[in-house]
């Protein structure tokens, strides 16, 4: 299938925050990750996932405030891990429900002030190689 952003998309990050706020949900945990973040935090992996983690099925996702639903590492409107966020954080904007269509992405940027023309061109095949969980 012929993708729609063969030619690239625009996109860099500026730390905003606007990603890590909003709605309940859930920002996967992987080994990496967790390992990753206990580290930045000085902390055991043990002590990690005592105090930031929560199971979800077979699964670990970071917590949320529980009244805001933002993520626990936001922090005066930014991520206090950014050089150590998670693999799903990694991967945005560039999540299949924001590729699905050049509407989708559009939607996205409404959102996402890294999202703009004249941010720098992440190629295709770069963008192909994001993953989440």
């Amino acid at each position: 299938m012929e993708r729609w952003y063969r030619g690239g998309l625009r996109f860099a990050c500026t730390e905003c925050g606007a990603c890590c706020t909003g709605g309940a949900g859930y920002t996967w945990v992987g080994e990496a990750d967790a390992a990753r973040l206990a580290a930045q935090r000085g902390l055991s992996l043990d002590a990690f996932g005592r105090r930031y983690l929560r199971r979800v099925g077979e699964r670990y996702a970071l917590l949320e405030d529980r009244r805001t639903g933002d993520c626990v590492f936001l922090e005066r409107g930014r991520c206090s891990v950014y050089a150590a966020r998670p693999a799903q954080c990694r991967a945005y904007p560039f999540w299949p429900r924001n590729l699905a269509s050049r509407e989708a992405w559009n939607a996205a940027a409404r959102e996402c002030e890294g999202i703009r023309d004249d941010a720098p061109l992440i190629p295709a095949e770069r963008i192909r190689t994001y993953r989440t969980q």
